[in-house]
């Protein structure tokens, strides 16, 4: 360990040695010597200052700002002993003793006010004067600590009369020709001493205005410990209520400090601000209601005291949750302007999103995050989207990511990068993100669906190109050409009908045979289009028909519900192909001995089940084309097809195929 650790380590050990002795002294004086106050911010510096500031000098040897701490700290540790031990000799008679003691008292104080309310928030956070402009500042706390410690030390006893204690503790450094002007000094020294503390807060304010983000962050939380300290030091002057405040707000200033020195993983300032002023306006408010209201309730209904505090608690309880939003509101418009309000964003976002398609929703989406979150860049990767991907500026590689999920699905992510150069990082990132996060998950969701929907408009008119092309070669190459070779028969015959009516005949008969082969050509083309069995039998017709042809070895129960003779022919041809595959599938890998097709038509939509008793689907199951091919023909009519089986227990196929009264839409 150094010797600068060493000393440290001394320092935080006997100043808090010396405060506890101080306590001992007082709990042990007589009635009559004991003051009215044996507690102020000074007790508190003696327990905090230099514990805190060894722990930055164990880390930082060289760091004079620690070094104030525990000096301003040991200081104010021997300024308490000193005065309750003077105290002590005057209540043992010792009074020449007590006088003397007051020196040590007035020395200490003067180098703990100087060094810890004045020279230490001028040096922080970096242990250096903002600019030698603030030097005069740092003069004014010296000469105002040095005059009123002059008042104390040099003045001249006080007079008998009206003094507090049994037996006046004399002044043994008082000067009589100083005297006239004692009192003028104390009142300039202690001006002095509240302006420059004053002109200290304000040196960390200026560096805040010329830093950047990160020292930003880091000046706020000396500049919120000292000025809060400032505030109530000079409230407890007027009320003397507010000194517990100003005690306890002491001894939080060395861990501020020590936040802001230690910049790694540093807090968020403007989180302990904009919660600290939520709760001091919620407790003002809602007492001042809840007081207002029982008072109230009490004139009303004298002599139920019960029910008027009742009363008074629900209407307290009523206004806190609107209260708390309102002022959580005033807060952040405060920190962070308007851009940092999620009601804003939330207006703008919308906005933005009812301009544009999906696509440019999305890069509004990224845009407005971006300046709510106040930071270098967002980004909106979307699973399966066109786009898939839209930054606004910089996320870099260590961004963080927030799932965006649309109704239980996760359709993206959200990539937030450092923050960025603004007065505060926004510490009410999470407030932005919950209000912002649904808006983008919405986006991204439509970007999806738009993306989907122009797959789904590529299949289909792929698939109507592939049907034509497949019509085009099966006319051309089969029925083309047997049309060609019979019409070659026909000539043929007609030559020979006359000089060879035999080889006619023969002709004639293969022409015959010839047009069985064209009939049946033209049936396969025009099944290929749609089944006959549909408009030959009817949609519950050509079902049972399928289940009649099904394999021997399997039992199919059909059940029908509803009218199913004026559904769309889109419809009729989906379902017969859909149980047409179920089926097969049931026929060849099922191994099921029974099955059951229910067909019901309610109101705007045709359900259907199709399930068998079979061996289920394997744990690693994967989609095949056919089961693929069922899913497609329900998603073109916007209806929903989900299979289902566990090993063991057979497979369900359930489909939902809503039903319109308007026409189908044909793309050509």
């Amino acid at each position: 360990m150094s010797g600068a650790a060493v000393v440290a380590a001394v320092m935080a050990v006997a100043s808090p040695v010396l405060g506890l002795a101080t306590i001992l002294v007082w709990l042990g004086l007589p009635a009559e010597w004991a003051p009215t106050k044996t507690v102020s911010p000074q007790s508190a510096v003696v327990f905090t200052f230099p514990a805190v500031g060894a722990f930055l000098l164990y880390h930082r040897p060289r760091l004079n700002m620690a070094w104030l701490m525990c000096s301003g700290g040991l200081a104010a540790g021997i300024s308490d002993v000193s005065s309750a031990l003077m105290f002590r000799a005057a209540a043992g008679g010792e009074l020449a003793l007590a006088g003397w003691l007051r020196v040590p008292t007035q020395l200490g104080w003067a180098v703990c006010g100087l060094a810890l309310t004045m020279v230490l928030p001028l040096y922080s956070p970096d242990g250096r004067l903002p600019s030698p402009r603030w030097r005069p500042a740092l003069w004014l706390g010296c000469l105002s600590i040095t005059a009123a410690t002059v008042h104390n030390l040099f003045r001249m006893t006080p007079p008998r009369e009206g003094y507090p204690y049994p037996e006046v503790i004399p002044s043994p450094l008082g000067i009589p020709a100083l005297a006239p002007y004692m009192e003028s000094v104390n009142v300039v020294g202690w001006a002095g001493i509240y302006t420059a503390m004053a002109l200290s807060a304000l040196s960390l304010l200026t560096r805040m205005r010329r830093a950047d983000p990160a020292t930003r962050r880091q000046i706020g939380w000396p500049l919120f410990a000292f000025a809060g300290y400032i505030v109530f030091l000079v409230l407890a002057a007027i009320w003397p209520v507010f000194m517990w405040p100003a005690i306890v707000w002491a001894a939080a200033i060395p861990f501020a400090v020590a936040f802001s020195v230690m910049r790694y993983r540093l807090y968020g300032i403007d989180t302990v601000v904009s919660r600290a002023l939520v709760a001091a306006g919620l407790v003002i408010v809602v007492s001042a209601v809840y007081f207002g209201a029982g008072a109230l309730s009490g004139l009303v209904v004298s002599g139920y005291d019960q029910v008027a505090g009742i009363t008074a608690a629900l209407f307290a309880g009523a206004f806190f949750q609107p209260l708390r939003r309102a002022l959580q509101r005033v807060v952040d418009l405060l920190l962070y302007g308007a851009v940092g309000d999620p009601g804003v964003l939330a207006g703008r976002l919308t906005q933005a999103v009812r301009r544009g398609d999906p696509a440019e929703a999305l890069t509004s989406v990224v845009s407005v995050l971006r300046d709510g979150l106040a930071v270098e860049g967002v980004a909106v990767e979307v699973a399966d989207g066109e786009p898939r991907y839209v930054e606004s500026g910089r996320v870099g590689p260590a961004a963080r990511e927030v799932p965006l999920v649309w109704h239980g699905t996760r359709v993206g992510r959200l990539l937030v990068g450092p923050p960025g150069p603004r007065r505060f990082p926004a510490a009410h990132n999470e407030r932005v993100l919950a209000t912002l996060t649904p808006y983008a998950a919405d986006v991204a969701h439509a970007v999806r669906m738009a993306a989907d929907l122009q797959r789904s408009r590529e299949r289909i008119l792929t698939a109507r190109e592939e049907e034509r092309r497949r019509l085009r070669r099966d006319l051309h190459d089969g029925l083309g050409q047997t049309l060609s070779a019979m019409a070659m028969t026909i000539n043929m015959a007609r030559l020979s009908l006359k000089s060879s009516p035999e080889a006619a005949d023969e002709l004639l008969r293969e022409l015959h045979t010839g047009m069985g082969a064209v009939t049946s050509d033209i049936r396969e083309l025009v099944y290929g289009l749609r089944p006959p069995a549909l408009d030959d039998l009817g949609l519950a017709g050509a079902i049972r028909d399928l289940a009649g042809r099904s394999s021997s070895g399997v039992e199919v129960e059909v059940e029908i519900g509803g009218d199913l003779s004026d559904l769309p022919a889109a419809v009729e041809v989906a379902v017969y192909r859909i149980v047409q595959e179920a089926l097969t599938n049931i026929r060849r890998h099922a191994g099921a001995s029974r099955a059951t097709i229910a067909v019901h038509r309610e109101d705007g939509v045709l359900r259907m089940l199709i399930g068998d008793d079979g061996r289920g689907l394997p744990e690693s199951h994967r989609a095949g084309v056919g089961l693929g091919s069922m899913r497609e023909r329900a998603a073109e009519l916007g209806g929903i097809c989900v299979v289902t089986g566990e090993p063991g227990a057979g497979t369900r196929v359930e489909v939902a195929l809503p039903l319109t009264s308007t026409p189908p839409v044909i793309i050509r």
